[in-house]
C-alpha cells in the first residue's frame, strides 16, 4: 500500500499574520475610507451647485486624464525609488488637496460664489496625478511584504478592506454632509493623517536589482511590452477595462438619488456603500474557499453577472431593490478583483511591479472615471435609467467578446499556476 501524501490545510488567516502587512491593511482602510468619503462630499457638493448630471460624469474626467498622463511615469518612479517614500509623499500631498477644500468650503471663504465650481475640478485634477503615483506604488510596495505563496490570500485581505472602508466611508460621507460639507472634510482629513501615521510602522523595502541599466524612454515602453505580450494578463485588464467603463453606475448617483428614488443625501451614502458591503460578503466567502479552482471560468461568470445586476439597478424606481442590485455588483465584481490581482502579482518579476501596477491602472483605476464620464454624457443623451441598462448590456456583450478572443483566460486555473 502506497503512502498517502496529507493534504495542506487552507488558512485563511496566514497574510494577517505577518506584522507589517496589518500596518498595510491598517493604511489602506483609513486611506480608502477619506478617499471614498471625499468622493461622496465632492459629488454631493457640485451636484448641489450645478444640478447637472454631465457635471457629475466632468468629475472623473478631471481625475481620469491627470491619472493617466502621470501613470507611466509613476511605474518608472515606483522601481526607481523607494516606494515608501512615495507613498508618504503623496498621501500627505492628498491632505494638502483635502485642506484646500476645506477652505472652498468654509464659511469664510467665497471662492466657489465668486469662481463656481472651477477651484473645485482644478483639485480634483491634482488628486488625479497624487491617484496616479499611488496606485503605481502601493501593489509594488505590497507585494515586497508578501511571500508568493500568499498572494491570493493577501489580495483577498487587501481586497476586503478596501470593500468595508468602502462601505463606512460613503455612508459615513453621506450623514456628515447633511452636517455640512466643512465638517465632512475635517473628518476627511483626520482619516489621511492616520493613514500616513500607520505606514510609518513599516520598514523601507529595498528595491529588486534591475538586470540593466534603463533609460526613461525604455522603462516606460518596457512595462507597456509585458502587458501586451501577456495574454492572460492583457485579457483580464481587458474585460475589467470596458466592464469598469460601461457598467458602473456609481457616478450618476446622486442625481438617481434625487431625481428617480427621490431621497436626500443620506440614502445616496448608502446607495454609494452598498456594492461595497456585497464585495465584502463576497470577500468573507473567498477568504475561505478561493475562486482560484477555474478562475477563468469564474472571472467570466462574475462580470457577466455583474452586467445583469447593473440593468436591473438601471429599471428599479425602488430605494429598497435598488440597494439589493447594487449590492450584487459589489458582490460579483470582487470576485473579478481578486483573481485579476492574483494574475497580475504571480505573473509579474519584482523589478517591473511599479510599472506594470501602473499600466494596470490606467486600465483599471482610470476607467472608473472615464467610466463616470460616459456615464454622465449617455445619461445626458439617453436619460438616467436608459444610460444604466444600457452600460450593463455593453458589459455582456464585452464578456462574451472577450471569452471568444481570450481562450487561454477562459481555460485558466490559479491553482496550477506557480
Amino acid at each position: 500500500m502506497s503512502d498517502s501524501i496529507p493534504k495542506i490545510k487552507h488558512d485563511p488567516f496566514a497574510a494577517l499574520r505577518i506584522k507589517e502587512f496589518l500596518f498595510f491593511l491598517t493604511t489602506r482602510f483609513f486611506l480608502t475610507l477619506a478617499i471614498q468619503m471625499q468622493s461622496v462630499i465632492i459629488g454631493w457638493q457640485i451636484y448641489q451647485h450645478t444640478k447637472d448630471v454631465l457635471a457629475l460624469g466632468l468629475i472623473g474626467l478631471a481625475e481620469a486624464i491627470p491619472f493617466i498622463i502621470v501613470s507611466l511615469v509613476s511605474g518608472h518612479v515606483a522601481d526607481s525609488f523607494n516606494r515608501k517614500h512615495i507613498i508618504i509623499l503623496f498621501t500627505s500631498l492628498l491632505i494638502i488637496c483635502t485642506s484646500t477644500l476645506l477652505y472652498f468650503s468654509s464659511d469664510s471663504s467665497t471662492i466657489i460664489q465668486t469662481y463656481g465650481i472651477t477651484p473645485i475640478f482644478i483639485v480634483i485634477g491634482g488628486i488625479g496625478v497624487i491617484r496616479g503615483f499611488l496606485a503605481a506604488s502601493f501593489p509594488s510596495f505590497m507585494a515586497q511584504i508578501i511571500p508568493r505563496a500568499l498572494y491570493t490570500n493577501s489580495s483577498t485581505w487587501n481586497s476586503t478592506i478596501w470593500h468595508v472602508a468602502s462601505v463606512i466611508g460613503p455612508a459615513a460621507g453621506g450623514f456628515i454632509c447633511a452636517i455640512s460639507f466643512t465638517v465632512a472634510y475635517e473628518v476627511n482629513i483626520v482619516l489621511i493623517v492616520i493613514s500616513v501615521l500607520s505606514f510609518l510602522f513599516i520598514a523601507s523595502k529595498p528595491l529588486p536589482k534591475k538586470e540593466k541599466k534603463e533609460t526613461l524612454k525604455e522603462s516606460l515602453s518596457a512595462g507597456i511590452k509585458f502587458v501586451f505580450g501577456h495574454q492572460l494578463i492583457l485579457g483580464a485588464l481587458t474585460l475589467d477595462l470596458f466592464a469598469v467603463l460601461f457598467g458602473g453606475a456609481v457616478a450618476m448617483l446622486p442625481a438617481y438619488a434625487d431625481k428617480i428614488l427621490h431621497v436626500g443625501s443620506v440614502e445616496l451614502g448608502f446607495l454609494r456603500a452598498v456594492p461595497a458591503l456585497g464585495a465584502v460578503i463576497m470577500a468573507l466567502i473567498i477568504i475561505y474557499k478561493p475562486p482560484t479552482k477555474n478562475a477563468g471560468r469564474n472571472l467570466f461568470l462574475s462580470v457577466g453577472a455583474f452586467g445583469v445586476a447593473t440593468i436591473l439597478f438601471g429599471i428599479s424606481t425602488n430605494f429598497y431593490l435598488s440597494l439589493f442590485f447594487l449590492f450584487l455588483t459589489g458582490a460579483f465584481d470582487n470576485v473579478s478583483v481578486v483573481i485579476r490581482h492574483t494574475i497580475l502579482q504571480l505573473s509579474t518579476p519584482d523589478s517591473m511591479r511599479g510599472r506594470v501596477s501602473a499600466v494596470n491602472s490606467i486600465f483599471i483605476g482610470s476607467s472608473n472615471e472615464i467610466g463616470a464620464f460616459e456615464s454622465g454624457v449617455a445619461a445626458s443623451a439617453m436619460g438616467l435609467k436608459a444610460s444604466v441598462a444600457f452600460g450593463g448590456i455593453m458589459t455582456i456583450l464585452i464578456v462574451a467578446v472577450t471569452a471568444k478572443i481570450a481562450p487561454k483566460l477562459r481555460k485558466l486555473n490559479l491553482d496550477h499556476v506557480k
